[in-house]
């Protein structure tokens, strides 16, 4: 048979790891996404956390096998710094939308540290209604952009911390937030606005940290687009496991890492596997490595473990 004229183009470089981008403002997740994956000539990428356009700071980004540990980095929690404009409410929550509603409530210091409370620990949380959430299999912000109503159901969110750490002038105070996974920054300033008598949105929103990256594993666009060569942007990767720092490992003797790679259970009854399981507890997702690194993630359940995802390393 002959060959196909429209043959598939080559996909790209197998690249694992990940790289941790600090996003400038003004810009998509997606579009940050693609521009890596470029840079890189990967063949697979994704991201660990979307953030708004308006957003910058830390956008994870992982390539090949580290797509497989994206949700661990998601559930992880959240360090964000934001700035609440007081007096002002948008049609987005933050400063990218046209003024609905003002006010020329300003309320106290005091006020709304008393106010901060009620917003920690597990809360009920509505989103914006320009967010990608689906309704009825469209997205809110599309129904919202096309002047379509847009009814979303609050959902539970955890906050972990909630500061007020100062003010810029009387218009304009400034946050630090740590979250779980499903909170939304641009909800929280509009909520706390309205509960201490006043309209506020987001002006400026910045990611600090996300579950075990912070600031100092960040590399801005404009210092990748600088190095250039392929040897020397892989070397600012982060290893795969670097988004499993708060999960236990266990390290498997050779004839156990072969069993699971052919994804069979390993089980870890005898004697002398006791010291290596002590602290695992039923249920717990486990780091599995082997003499050459990360073999898979596993769950431990009743003496042996059993495989979740395979790491092709």
């Amino acid at each position: 048979m002959a060959r196909r004229h429209n043959d598939r183009k080559r996909r790209g470089r197998v690249v694992n790891g990940w790289l941790i981008v600090d996003k400038p403002s003004g810009m998509t997740s997606t579009t940050v996404v693609n521009r890596v994956k470029r840079l890189y000539n990967a063949a697979k990428a994704g991201h660990g956390g979307t953030l708004d356009p308006l957003a910058t700071g830390l956008l994870p980004i992982a390539f090949g096998e580290a797509t497989k540990t994206v949700p661990y980095v998601m559930d992880g929690l959240k360090t964000y710094r934001f700035t609440l404009r007081l007096g002002q409410r948008t049609e987005t929550d933050d400063a990218e939308g046209d003024v609905v509603e003002e006010s020329d409530v300003r309320p106290s210091e005091e006020d709304i540290r008393a106010a901060l409370p009620q917003f920690i620990g597990n809360i009920q949380q509505t989103p914006p209604i320009y967010s990608a959430i689906k309704v009825n299999g469209e997205r809110a912000y599309d129904l919202a952009r096309a002047n379509k109503p847009v009814v979303l159901e609050p959902r539970p969110i955890y906050i972990e911390d909630f500061q007020l750490i100062g003010y810029t002038d009387s218009d304009h105070a400034d946050f630090l937030v740590m979250s779980g996974k499903g909170a939304y920054m641009r909800s929280l300033a509009r909520d706390l606005a309205q509960v201490v008598g006043t309209e506020g949105h987001i002006s400026a929103l910045r990611r600090l940290k996300v579950g075990p990256f912070t600031e100092n594993d960040a590399i801005s666009l404009d210092e990748l687009d600088s190095i250039g060569q392929i040897v020397a942007l892989e070397q600012r990767l982060l290893p795969v496991a670097a988004a499993l720092d708060d999960i236990p490992a266990l390290r498997l003797t050779g004839i156990e890492a072969s069993r699971l790679k052919n994804g069979q259970a390993v089980s870890l009854l005898r004697k002398v596997d006791l010291q290596r399981i002590a602290d695992f507890i039923d249920g717990d997702t486990v780091l599995a490595t082997g003499q050459d690194g990360p073999i898979a993630l596993v769950r431990y359940m009743a003496g042996e473990v059993q495989p979740i995802r395979l790491l092709n390393l």
